[in-house]
C-alpha cells in the first residue's frame, strides 16, 4: 500500500465534514473559503520547508517502493494531504460543535 492510499481516507473525512459545516450565507462561505486558502498556503509552504529539513537531515526516510516518487523540495507529495485534511478539518469541527452547542442553548433557553 503506497503513502497515497493511506491518506486518502483521511482527506475524504476531512473533505466531507467540510462540506457538512459549510457555513450557508454566501458571504459566509467566501470568507470561510479565503481564510482556508490562505491557512492552506502557509501550511503547505511550511510542510515543504520543515519536510525536507526533516527529510535531509535523515530524521525520517520513506521507503521508496511505497511513495508516488513526486516531491517538492525533498518532500514527497504525500506528505502535503495531512495538512490539508487538517486545515479542512480543524474548522469543520469548530462549526459542527458550536452549532451544536448553540442547538442545546436555545433549547434550554426556549
Amino acid at each position: 500500500m503506497t503513502y497515497f492510499l493511506i491518506s486518502l481516507p483521511f482527506l475524504a473525512v476531512a473533505a466531507i465534514a467540510a462540506w457538512v459545516a459549510r457555513p450557508r450565507p454566501r458571504t459566509a462561505l467566501r470568507r470561510r473559503a479565503i481564510a482556508t486558502a490562505v491557512a492552506a498556503a502557509v501550511l503547505l509552504l511550511l510542510t515543504a520547508v520543515f519536510d525536507s529539513l526533516i527529510v535531509g537531515t535523515g530524521i525520517v526516510a520513506y521507503d521508496d517502493a511505497h511513495r508516488s516518487g513526486l516531491a517538492v523540495g525533498l518532500a514527497p507529495v504525500e506528505d502535503f494531504l495531512y495538512p490539508l485534511a487538517g486545515v479542512l478539518l480543524l474548522p469543520a469541527v469548530w462549526s459542527l460543535t458550536t452549532r451544536a452547542r448553540g442547538d442545546r442553548a436555545e433549547a434550554v433557553d426556549g
